[in-house]
């Protein structure tokens, strides 16, 4: 199927994003990636920003059947007061990555805004499937704010955020914590979520051996979450966020997606549904954009451009002028 071309200055960075993630991911391949992300995990030097941002990690409890949580704190160095902070569900496809994954961008809002960072680290499928990484995040939160004194949060400024795999999962645990009148969070930044295992859309077939996080890829992590269940009847909206029936009484959402990507249009669709049940939603299609372009390619002009829009809403969002 025809799709929109790809911006042409991140056009020219795909051939080296292809020698560390390539288009097409398989069942196989979970192994090796997994190996190359732990080679190449942020360290505390990195985190640390020259002692700008302390970072400490907590062992806390997890969910009733699920095991302990490890979540790393980062937070800015010196400060005297109770802080907003954000809740961070990493990227990976449901089956790769860590509580250090995708955290550069992070790190800036702990600089510019003054926030605290909390980032949890859940399982992985296939062999954790669903529920277990959503009751992971899920439990992470609450723990967040029924402790938030200990970790200098205010609890009634907390904002989820997570890209792609991990921004289904900030709107999943969004939808739990209103379902279990849960935490009442105010905002979830949902970054090129992944949101619908159903390839509904025509977005969701345009790429197959191109791009980032192609249609293989695509079906290898829900395979891999759901299992024999992925695209039938019955699967959940906390696995699922797009099959939620009733979006009302969520917290408003910051909503961005590339135009050359798998996740185009379900999260077109999930914020033009937010804004049919009563939610305020920002979204922006970013022109060219390929899955994760400003991970991969961040001084590009248009990674600037996406990554000064979320600043922008984050700051309205708290109350920060920046």
């Amino acid at each position: 199927m025809p799709r929109p071309p790809f911006d042409p200055e991140l056009a020219t960075f795909l051939d080296l994003v292809g020698d560390r993630l390539p288009p097409s991911i398989r069942p196989g391949d979970i192994a090796a990636f997994r190996e190359a992300g732990r080679a190449n995990r942020l360290s505390d030097a990195d985190l640390c920003r020259d002692g700008r941002i302390a970072v400490g990690e907590l062992t806390v409890p997890g969910s009733p059947d699920g095991p302990e949580l490890s979540l790393l704190v980062c937070q800015p160095s010196s400060r005297e007061q109770v802080a907003p902070a954000i809740y961070h569900t990493h990227g990976g496809g449901m089956i790769m990555g860590d509580s250090r994954t995708g955290l550069a961008q992070l790190l800036d809002w702990v600089e510019q805004l003054g926030v605290v960072v909390v980032s949890v680290d859940y399982r992985l499928a296939p062999e954790h499937p669903f529920p277990a990484g959503a009751e992971d995040c899920y439990a992470g939160l609450c723990w967040t704010v029924e402790h938030a004194s200990d970790i200098g949060v205010d609890p009634s400024r907390v904002v989820l955020a997570g890209t792609s795999a991990g921004g289904g999962l900030a709107a999943a645990v969004a939808l739990m914590a209103r379902d279990r009148r849960g935490p009442a969070v105010i905002g979830q930044v949902l970054m090129c979520p992944m949101l619908d295992d159903r390839e509904m859309t025509p977005s969701s077939t345009e790429l197959i051996g191109e791009g980032v996080w192609d249609q293989i890829s695509n079906r290898t992590g829900w395979a891999a979450l759901l299992g024999t269940a992925a695209a039938g009847p019955g699967v959940s909206p906390y696995a699922a966020p797009a099959r939620c029936e009733d979006l009302s009484g969520l917290p408003p959402a910051f909503i961005d997606v590339g135009s050359a990507e798998t996740f185009r249009d379900e999260d077109v669709d999930y914020a033009a549904r937010l804004w049919r049940a009563g939610v305020q939603a920002e979204l922006h299609v970013w022109p060219g954009g390929f899955h994760g372009f400003d991970v991969f390619a961040p001084e590009a002009a248009l990674s600037r451009s996406a990554r000064a829009a979320r600043l922008d809403w984050l700051a309205r969002l708290l109350g920060i002028g920046l």
